[in-house]
C-alpha cells in the first residue's frame, strides 16, 4: 500500500472521494454476491461456491480495511502504534490471502475435471470449510510474526505513541525487510506452481477427453483468470519500486503516481472477482440477477412493509 500525505487538501480530497466511492462500489456488488449465496441454498453444499464465498469476504475486508488506512492518511495521519498495529495487521491478513484462496480455487477445479469421480469425497462442505480456517491461518501468521518482531525489538512503550500509519514506519528494522522478501518468494512461488500445474493437467484432460470438453475449457479459462488476477495482486508487491522508479522521471508527479499505483494494485484486481464467477457463471448469475432487478426490489420492499403492519395485529393469510 501506498499513502502519501503530502496533498494539498482539494487533491487529497479527490483522492479520497475516489477510493471511496470505488470501495462502496466493490463492497455493494460483493455484497449481492454474499446475498445470493445465503438466500440459496443450492449453493451451500458445492465447494466451488463455498470458496469464492471466502474470496469475496476477504476482499471485502481487505478494501475496507485498506480504504480506512488511505483516508486516515489524509484526516488524521498520525495514529496511536498500537491502534495502527491492528489496522495493517489485518489488511495484510486479507491481503496474503488472496493468493492462497487462488490456489485452493484452483485445485478445486484440477479435482473436478480430472478426477470428477472423486470430488463429492474429496471436495466434501466440512473440508473445505477447514481448508478455509488453515488459509486465515496461513495469512494470519506472517502479520503475527512482523507484531512479534516489533515486540522484540521496540520498548513496551512503543505502541502508546502517535505515528504516521504506513508500514514502513510500524515494521522498520532489516529483520522485516528480510522476513517480508522471503514471504513473497514462496508464498508467490507455490502459488505460481500450483496455477500452472492445475493448468497444464487441466489441459491435458480436455486434449484427451473424447466427448464434450467444455467444463474442462470452461476451468481452464477459469484458472487462466485466476492467474491474471494473481499477477495484478503481485503489482502490490513490486509498487514500491515501480513507485521509486516513475518517482525518479517524473519528481513533480509523486502524489499522482502513488495514488494510481494504490489504485491499480489494490483496488482494481478486487473488480476481478464478480467478473470470474458473477458473470461467467451462468447458475450463480441467474440466481443473482434477481437482485439487481427493480421489480424485485419493490416486491420485498412492500413485503417489508406489509409484515410491518402484521407486527401489531393479526394478516389473513394468503391462498
Amino acid at each position: 500500500m501506498n499513502f502519501t500525505n503530502t496533498d494539498d487538501f482539494r487533491e487529497a480530497l479527490v483522492k479520497d472521494l475516489i477510493i471511496v466511492f470505488l470501495g462502496i462500489v466493490i463492497n455493494c456488488i460483493n455484497g449481492i454476491i454474499v446475498l445470493t449465496f445465503c438466500k440459496n441454498s443450492v449453493f451451500h453444499s458445492d465447494s466451488r461456491y463455498i470458496l469464492y464465498m471466502n474470496l469475496v469476504l476477504n476482499d471485502m475486508i481487505m478494501i475496507s480495511f485498506s480504504v480506512t488506512l488511505y483516508v486516515l492518511t489524509h484526516a488524521n495521519p498520525i495514529l496511536n502504534a498500537s491502534t495502527c498495529c491492528i489496522l495493517i495487521v489485518t489488511a495484510a491478513t486479507t491481503h496474503m490471502n488472496t493468493p492462497i484462496i487462488l490456489a485452493g480455487m484452483a485445485i478445486e477445479r484440477y479435482i473436478a475435471i480430472c478426477k470428477p469421480l472423486h470430488h463429492a469425497q474429496i471436495c466434501t462442505v466440512r473440508r473445505t470449510c477447514i481448508i478455509i480456517a488453515l488459509t486465515w491461518v496461513v495469512g494470519f501468521v506472517p502479520a503475527l510474526a512482523n507484531v512479534i518482531i516489533v515486540l522484540a525489538t521496540q520498548p513496551v512503550s512503543f505502541f502508546s505513541k502517535g505515528i504516521f500509519c504506513f508500514p514502513p514506519n510500524l515494521y522498520n528494522t532489516r529483520y522485516h525487510a528480510e522476513k517480508m522478501m522471503v514471504d513473497k518468494v514462496l508464498y508467490l512461488s507455490f502459488v505460481c506452481l500450483t496455477l500452472l500445474y492445475t493448468y497444464i493437467m487441466i489441459f491435458r484432460t480436455a486434449r484427451a477427453a473424447k466427448g464434450d470438453t467444455a467444463s474442462a475449457k470452461k476451468a481452464q479459462n477459469t484458472i487462466l483468470l485466476h492467474g491474471a488476477q494473481l499477477l495484478l495482486c503481485m503489482l502490490s508487491y513490486v509498487t514500491p519500486l515501480l513507485d521509486i522508479v516513475l518517482i525518479t522521471f517524473f519528481p513533480i508527479y509523486r502524489s499522482k503516481i502513488t495514488f494510481l499505483t494504490y489504485l491499480v494494485s489494490n483496488i482494481i484486481p478486487r473488480l476481478l472477482s464478480p467478473l470470474i464467477y458473477s458473470v461467467r457463471d451462468q447458475k450463480f448469475a441467474k440466481h443473482m440477477s434477481q437482485y439487481y432487478s427493480c421489480k424485485v426490489i419493490i416486491i420485498q420492499v412492500k413485503l417489508l412493509r406489509r409484515r410491518l403492519k402484521c407486527s401489531s395485529k393479526v394478516c389473513p393469510s394468503k391462498g
